[in-house]
């Protein structure tokens, strides 16, 4: 064989190799997405109809929130606000509009003390993708349902829905334990 025919084997050989290495890279960076972000992961995607953007997207969402300097709750902490959301639940009964935007208010606030941004909605959502993927959706709902409950277009059974997804963060928020609470449904 000749000297060209070598050259031409090894880099072929080599092209290979970083292929395969390329595809076992982007599939293990697509499982650790799909890990932290769980369901979230999957709706990035299709709303951005590319998956290579929504995973650059979903990157840059852990390296802001690593920035970002989340800490856990210390105990008395994390009990005044167990009281507290006890508090909220048994106002339910009698008010469930305004229980429901209490429970609003009582996660922002825990998401405030762990280090959280809190200002817009959205950047929340942006932030709590990251280690709260499962709960995520549970979380814009129990938002919506308490935007029209502040309109009085909410039913009973909407409110006591959102006060679940509500109490669903609020509990891995509290407890720092990031992990869906399927049995809540």
């Amino acid at each position: 064989m000749s000297a060209i025919a070598w050259v031409a084997v090894v880099v072929v050989v080599v092209l290979a190799l970083g292929a395969a290495g390329y595809l076992v890279a982007s599939g293990n960076r697509r499982r650790h997405l799909q890990d932290r972000f769980g369901p979230e992961y999957d709706r990035t995607v299709q709303e951005r109809d590319n998956r290579r953007v929504a995973e650059r997207e979903l990157l840059a969402r852990e390296a802001r929130v690593a920035e970002l300097g989340i800490r856990p709750l210390d105990d008395e902490t994390r009990e005044t606000y167990a009281k507290k959301w006890t508090e909220v639940q048994e106002r339910f009964v009698d008010a469930p509009g305004f229980a429901v935007t209490e429970a609003d208010a009582l996660v922002t606030s825990v998401m405030a003390d762990r280090g959280f941004p809190t200002d817009a909605f959205e950047e929340r959502l942006t932030v709590l993708s990251v280690g709260y993927g499962a709960t995520l959706d549970r979380y814009r709902q129990a938002h919506e349902i308490s935007g029209r409950a502040a309109r009085q277009e909410a039913g009973t059974e909407e409110l006591r829905q959102a006060m679940v997804h509500y109490r669903a963060l609020f509990e891995e928020l509290l407890t720092d334990s990031p992990h869906p609470k399927e049995a809540d449904r």
